[in-house]
């Protein structure tokens, strides 16, 4: 822990102290001298800052003066109810010099500064916050907008473009408080009407009953004090109130209370020199304690000094402005062209997932993320370009996006601290937790506890942490969208990797009888159906072999697929979860009846009536072995395979569809059931 958090901790601790033990006469003069010094050290201090960030503690330190003036208020109560009104040489300074001696000026002035502080000072204040805070928060968007403009047109660099857009949020952060600490302004002008008055009542009643004390006396003695306590508390409540109108007419803070206490409050020690200076002026007005007044001026005199010539001795020499040479290198019209890229795969993530990226706070993500690459090569073959991490302060705290191409394909939100529980066996017992649907495949899920998760998995529940949900996702968004990520470029890599081992391959079919635009058809077509390319080999020679025939697209596919029949066998057909679905053969006739091939390609038209009914019958089923646990696969003649894929992915996309030539010869086949539109 910091010297500075020390400090603060018992700062606070100190001020709860003072509530609960009484304090002796000289010690209460010390407090509310030190009371002063405070409330005109932060008076000061919000005449120098610049903008309202340079402050961002000022909320909390509003909050903490109150509080440390109504301890003394309520323990110079004590004193005068209980000391026959003697509380110390500064209330009765207060009570004598401040006010003449008049107890009709006191109470009038008091009156004064308490309407001074309550109606203009702090009703001001609070309307400008509450303001502020709107006008804030409505300027959001606006200010975004802006640093994204700056940002596409040059003018600031990425790094500049982070630090604005936080400073728009702690902005918004700090009158949002600020919007709430002027209540504790207004609470403390009230209350201390309430405290002269029970000071007022509470002292003739003691004065009468118990000092035995004319009506006369006991108000000369106890009002006397009583408005001058008022006055010794109020006039600190003014500067306070004071510093908060300056403040809020001129934002959350980004370290410890401690830590922004002392780096910002402390930062110009000229502060406390003039702070310092003032007290020594005051120390010559007559009736005042002159030793703890002394003290406290050598103290602040002594630190400001000491803290000046300590920054002159650690300030560094002044480095030349690079950052407005990077600005004017950006400018150049040459380094527009670098705004015009799009990045391939994007995550974007609110600053409540950054924790899961940092790896000095123990964050594996990126790290997975990593391991994602590895996977594709390994399960669908494709080199898949570098994922792009960064934080998005639009998106909320706990919530991410994946973009393709700079386009969202995908979002999902987490609670980085808890597990997701998917009930996915059925368990009929439950546990408490947030209800939510898994973002990767949309099953009703509970976010819940690290105590909760052996719990859950005893029951049956499938347990996920975190990060493991966003690469889920992140991995099936891919597999989804592989065939987007296919491009020359993609191809030409796994063309020069495949000419190291099979080079003879390579430079017969390429570029002499395909291009690699060409060869992307092919490919592009076998990833959106989720046709491993990871033997690339085969795919080329498949080519090489039916260059000859036709060099249409769709026709040289259904080619590649059939010598792929193990892997499309093993992949599609394995498992007992498969139920097999076969086309009735006046289907496949009506479908080749109906496939005319045209100089754009080919074509196949049905009736709207017949479509209505193999979607009907075809969802029907599906959804018939869905509710069994069963995925189902569809079997059909090789012509008529592509042109039903086609049709069928208007309504169910991910639904796979095979033909006989693509099934392996070994493998036995069962039909679960057959379409038919009879």
């Amino acid at each position: 822990m910091k010297k500075s958090d020390i400090a603060v901790s018992g700062l606070i601790l100190g001020i709860i102290m003072i509530i609960i033990l009484p304090l002796q006469t000289w010690m209460l003069d010390a407090l509310l001298i030190l009371n002063i010094s405070v409330s005109l050290f932060i008076l000061l201090a919000t005449l120098y800052v610049k903008n309202a960030l340079e402050f961002s503690v000022f909320p909390t330190l509003l909050l903490v003066t109150t509080l440390f003036r109504l301890s003394l208020s309520l323990s110079s109560t004590k004193l005068i109810l209980g000391n026959g009104g003697n509380a110390g040489q500064v209330i009765r300074t207060f009570g004598n010099f401040v006010i003449g001696g008049n107890l009709v000026v006191g109470i009038v002035a008091f009156i004064i500064i308490v309407a001074i502080q309550f109606i203009v000072i702090t009703k001001g204040s609070e309307r400008v916050s509450e303001v502020a805070a709107r006008f804030t928060l409505d300027a959001m968007p606006g200010k975004q907008m802006a640093i994204d403009a700056d940002l596409n047109t040059g003018v600031i660099d990425e790094a500049t473009a982070k630090k604005r857009r936080s400073e728009v949020q702690r902005e918004a952060d700090f009158y949002g408080s600020m919007d709430g600490a002027s209540k504790f302004v207004k609470g403390d002008a009230i209350i201390s009407i309430i405290i002269t008055l029970i000071n007022i009542v509470g002292g003739l009643i003691i004065g009468m009953t118990m000092e035995d004390m004319e009506i006369g006396q006991a108000v000369e003695v106890y009002t006397l004090a009583t408005v001058g306590n008022g006055l010794v508390t109020q006039i600190p409540a003014l500067l306070i109130s004071t510093a908060t109108g300056i403040i809020v007419t001129r934002s959350a803070s980004e370290g410890s209370f401690g830590t922004d206490l002392s780096g910002q409050l402390l930062a110009n020690p000229d502060l406390m020199l003039i702070c310092g200076g003032i007290l020594l002026v005051l120390a010559l007005v007559p009736g005042f304690p002159k030793l703890q007044i002394m003290f406290i001026a050598a103290v602040l005199l002594g630190t400001g000094l000491y803290m000046r010539k300590k920054v002159k001795e650690i300030q560094a020499p002044v480095q030349p402005d690079t950052a407005a040479e990077a600005a004017d290198e950006k400018r150049k019209p040459e380094n527009v062209l670098n705004l015009l890229q799009v990045e391939l795969l994007e995550l974007e993530f609110g600053y409540g997932i950054v924790p899961l990226v940092d790896k000095s706070l123990g964050g594996d993500l990126l790290e997975r993320v990593i391991m994602i690459r590895r996977q594709c090569a390994m399960e669908l073959g494709i080199i898949l370009p570098s994922i792009r991490l960064r934080d998005n302060i639009r998106l909320s705290t706990n919530e991410y996006k994946i973009l393709i191409k700079g386009v969202e394909v995908a979002r999902g939100e987490i609670m980085p601290d808890h597990y997701l529980a998917i009930n996915s066996d059925g368990v009929d017992e439950t546990i408490t937790g947030i209800e939510t649907v898994e973002p990767t495949f949309g099953l009703p899920a509970l976010w819940i506890t690290r105590k909760q998760r052996e719990k859950a998995e005893l029951l049956g529940y499938t347990t996920i942490d975190a990060p493991s949900v966003i690469t889920t996702h992140l991995m099936e968004v891919i597999k989804r969208h592989s065939h987007e990520l296919m491009n020359r470029q993609q191809v030409q890599m796994l063309v020069e990797n495949l000419a190291k081992q099979q080079p003879a391959l390579v430079e017969e079919v390429i570029p002499k009888l395909f291009s690699y635009g060409e060869i992307q058809k092919i490919l592009v077509r076998l990833l959106r159906e989720n046709v491993p390319i990871r033997n690339f080999a085969t795919i080329i020679e498949t080519l090489a072999d039916y260059a000859s025939v036709t060099r249409n697209p769709d026709e040289l596919t259904e080619y590649v697929r059939q010598n792929l029949s193990r892997v499309i066998t093993n992949r599609f057909l394995k498992g007992d979860d498969v139920a097999v679905v076969a086309l009735d053969a006046e289907i496949e006739q009506m479908i080749v009846e109906k496939t005319k091939r045209l100089d754009t390609g080919t074509v196949t038209a049905l009736e709207p009536a017949q479509l209505q009914k193999i979607f009907m019958h075809t969802k029907e089923l599906a959804d018939k072995m869905a509710m069994q646990g069963k995925r189902v696969v569809i079997l059909t003649a090789p012509v008529v395979r592509p042109r039903f894929k086609k049709i069928i992915e208007q309504v169910m996309p991910d639904l796979v569809v095979l033909s006989y030539a693509e099934v392996e010869q070994s493998m036995e086949l069962h039909i679960d059931s057959i379409i038919k539109i009879a």
